[in-house]
């Protein structure tokens, strides 16, 4: 599976024009989350403004309990915000209702967590399948698992693959529906660095030749060397974000 090592550098994101900059695909502007325990109030974000432009490869960096989760949990429509407001290709979707928040998960976004939830009695194949059978124009299962390099394991069942071949077979679920955007959170938390290059390898493949927006949450510095662009999180809010002029592919990386 060659990766090249240039990644070119996205637009900013903002509205695009013919022949102008690339388009925002996400936006936030000023969300904030609040959880209420009892008397107890928890300010998960506070104020947090981003895009995310079409086609680029995104970390977010942050220390656990620095809101990076919640931001990708409204980013992605599984969580909603308290204020402020969510657009996806420039529609709003923060009053959005239940039918359409699921419509949203289903048709434009693909999720990759820590944990693979892969169904144990299920092969890779009829895993990928669950989501084949149900999206618009997928690709089918032995496209997506050549995708990620697994067309040698289609019917294997979890408990036949590695850690990092059941990643992979998660991120091939994810993309098989193809869609806008990925959002990744501590895909290689789980893994060690070998296996967890080979996991990022994937979502750079992805990135590169599906254009799949891709969104990586980590508390792995050395992975935002991959990245177009990187945030640091914080108490709840963005901190910094800066851009990479000379993206590392996934070898390249050392942590």
């Amino acid at each position: 599976m060659p990766i090249s090592k240039d990644r070119s550098e996205p637009a900013p994101a903002q509205e695009g024009t013919p022949g102008g900059p690339t388009p925002a695909v996400l936006q936030a502007r000023a969300l904030t989350r609040i959880y209420r325990m009892g008397e107890v109030e928890v300010r998960a974000l506070q104020g947090v403004d981003l895009d995310l432009a079409a086609g680029e490869f995104f970390v977010i960096l942050g220390p656990s309990g620095s809101g990076k989760s919640t931001l990708l949990n409204i980013l992605g429509g599984l969580d909603r915000a308290t204020s402020g407001r969510f657009l996806f290709q420039g529609r709003d979707l923060t009053e959005a209702d239940d039918r359409t928040l699921t419509d949203y998960r289903r048709r434009h976004v693909g999720f990759v967590f820590q944990f693979y939830n892969l169904v144990p009695s299920l092969t890779a194949r009829e895993n990928v399948a669950l989501v084949t059978d149900i999206a618009e124009a997928p690709m089918t299962p032995e496209e997506a698992l050549g995708l990620v390099g697994l067309s040698e394991r289609l019917d294997h069942f979890p408990s036949q693959l590695s850690g990092g071949e059941q990643q992979r077979v998660a991120i091939a679920r994810a993309v098989a529906k193809r869609p806008a955007v990925l959002l990744c959170d501590e895909p290689t938390g789980a893994l060690d660095i070998r296996t967890g290059r080979l996991v990022l390898e994937v979502l750079d493949r992805v990135n590169r030749e599906l254009g799949t927006t891709t969104a990586v949450i980590t508390h792995a510095a050395a992975i935002a060397g991959m990245a177009n662009r990187v945030a640091r999180m914080a108490d709840g809010g963005i901190v910094e974000i800066r851009r990479n002029e000379t993206p590392q592919s996934p070898a390249e990386l050392d942590w």
